[in-house]
């Protein structure tokens, strides 16, 4: 029937089935790379007045929450800096939050789900304003999403390997030890 979208590819949906027991519905979803979304924690409901009701403060609350504003048209998106749980849910602990940079959104999900278009398996999802370092996610057995900024503008290992194999080799000269004195020489 409609449905919202937040600056962070998050947003919530409004449906209905009238084949279905509680035939309204709403949604919340996360949009994919490619545009697609990814609809979970729906809440049904049996009459439009109370699933529209519904739908109005799932909005006011994650808004709220989450300090996002609605997408409308070509509006910029925020970039945000996404990390998969793949080992286990998001709970107390299990999460890096370095001053400055607390999660923005952590979303848990009901089982262990395939998430980046199939590529990993994951327990859940947090999103930051600023990157991880390699340690955080190290120690927290986090995995950065493929599409995050920081990501995108480093050159693939491929790329990396190539620029290495043009590089020129030190002269031999250039590896030994300048001024070395051995023992003897005190």
């Amino acid at each position: 029937m409609k449905t919202v979208t937040f600056d962070n590819g998050r947003g919530f949906a409004l449906a209905h089935n009238e084949k279905a027991p509680s035939p309204f519905v709403t949604w919340q979803f996360t949009e994919t790379e490619n545009g697609q979304k990814d609809y979970y924690w729906g809440k049904y409901h049996s009459n439009e007045q109370m699933a529209e009701k519904d739908f109005a403060k799932r909005i006011a609350d994650y808004k709220e929450l989450s300090g996002v504003q609605e997408r409308t048209g070509e509006k910029a998106q925020t970039e945000y800096y996404r990390y998969y749980s793949t080992q286990r849910p998001v709970d107390l602990g299990t999460f890096p939050k370095p001053p400055g940079n607390a999660p923005v959104e952590i979303i848990n999900f009901d089982e262990r789900r395939m998430v980046e278009g199939g590529t990993m398996r994951a327990w859940g999802e947090l999103a930051y304003l600023k990157p991880l370092t390699e340690k955080q996610m190290d120690d927290y057995e986090l995995r950065p999403a493929p599409g995050n900024p920081d990501r995108a503008a480093r050159p693939s290992i491929t790329a990396q390997l190539k620029e290495a194999a043009q590089r020129p080799e030190p002269s031999k000269e250039a590896e030994k030890p300048k001024n070395h004195k051995s023992h003897g020489d005190r």
